[in-house]
């Protein structure tokens, strides 16, 4: 078995490949001195796709059958020319199941979702999500008005999530949308009007291979557990040193099993001092850190899409932070080596084990 990090950062992808997760390669630049806020390996078929967005030719999606050795020219997503909003850059691709082997989901700033169902030749807007009646009540988080978050689920269930709109659900293959925030508490507002039915800033969801009704989603300020695939959420960070953050990682085979990277607060947008992942096993009644390996003092910042798992029985973990830094976990956590220093700002992690 090989592993694969795709790593994409302020300056292009870089691709890093392992036999034995501890001795890692790296190819790349791919795309250089262009952002890459995301890109992924389709398991079904083996192609990668990358949200390349460049400022001077704009966002595009591009795709490669060879490991990254080549790519296609790219497909550029676009609302109709009439659409007050436009397609600015491209968060996230994510493969849908495998019983639907060409198709794909992307999501877009400003926040929309996009699908192909032909491998990525074509995309086209599942705009019902953009004509949902809340969708008036969405504006843009710090980093922009972004659908940030597609999640698959082995049920058929579409997961998405927004910043700042909050979190919604399909289970018709986008013919419907359903928010499902119930619990979330919207800090930023006036008291008595935190918990609406839409418009929270979530910062990043993630759904439990394992048990497709457990989510698990870090909030702009909050850690949140849900067991009812995102009808009601309870807030579990209490025990964590901070509850602001931004990535969070489902365990894929334990449900209980959660990992996020806790940052001091929304005002200071870095690390508690020492640089820790943050795990639990108790469906988060308790977290315990994660550190060994990680530098004793950091003010590193870890973004939303700049943390994974590769699925193993073996769990490797991965993230990287915003000072070009990317560290790797070949036993879930309980230690860490960095592979990489001095890369660009990294934006996105994603892992793939490769048979």
């Amino acid at each position: 078995m090989e592993f694969m990090l795709l790593v994409g950062t302020a300056k292009g992808l870089f691709r890093f490949r392992s036999h034995d997760r501890r001795v890692w390669s790296v190819e790349g630049p791919d795309f250089a001195q262009t952002p890459c806020y995301t890109a992924v390996l389709d398991p079904r078929s083996g192609v990668l796709f990358a949200g390349v967005n460049s400022e001077f030719y704009g966002p595009s999606i591009r795709r490669s059958r060879d490991f990254g050795r080549t790519w296609d020219a790219g497909i550029v997503p676009s609302y109709g020319s009439d659409d007050e909003e436009k397609v600015t850059r491209i968060w996230a691709i994510t493969p849908a199941g495998d019983d639907e082997p060409g198709t794909l989901y992307a999501g877009v700033e400003a926040s929309g979702l996009f699908r192909s169902v032909d491998g990525g030749d074509s995309w086209s807007e599942v705009a019902s999500l953009r004509r949902h009646p809340t969708h008036e009540l969405w504006g843009p988080g710090n980093g922009g008005k972004c659908l940030h978050t597609v999640l698959a689920a082995d049920d058929g269930t579409i997961y998405t999530a927004c910043s700042a709109g909050g979190a919604y659900r399909t289970k018709d293959a986008g013919e419907s949308f359903l928010p499902i925030n119930a619990g979330i508490e919207a800090r930023f507002l006036p008291e008595g009007q935190r918990y609406p039915e839409a418009g929270q800033c979530v910062h990043k969801i993630d759904v439990c291979r394992a048990d497709p009704a457990r989510l698990w989603m870090q909030n702009h300020g909050g850690v949140y557990r849900s067991d009812d695939g995102g009808d009601t959420w309870h807030e579990v960070g209490r025990s964590l040193p901070g509850d602001f953050g931004f990535p969070i990682v489902a365990h894929p085979g334990d449900p209980d099993a959660a990992y996020v990277i806790p940052l001091q607060s929304d005002e200071k947008r870095w690390a508690q001092g020492t640089l820790g992942v943050w795990g639990t096993k108790d469906a988060g009644a308790t977290w315990q850190p994660l550190a060994a390996g990680l530098p004793p003092t950091s003010y590193a910042t870890v973004l939303r899409d700049a943390m994974d798992d590769d699925g193993q029985d073996a769990l490797g973990l991965y993230f990287g932070t915003t000072s070009g830094s990317v560290y790797a976990s070949a036993d879930g956590g309980r230690h860490w080596q960095e592979i990489a220093a001095h890369l660009p700002r990294v934006f996105s992690v994603k892992a793939a084990a490769i048979r």
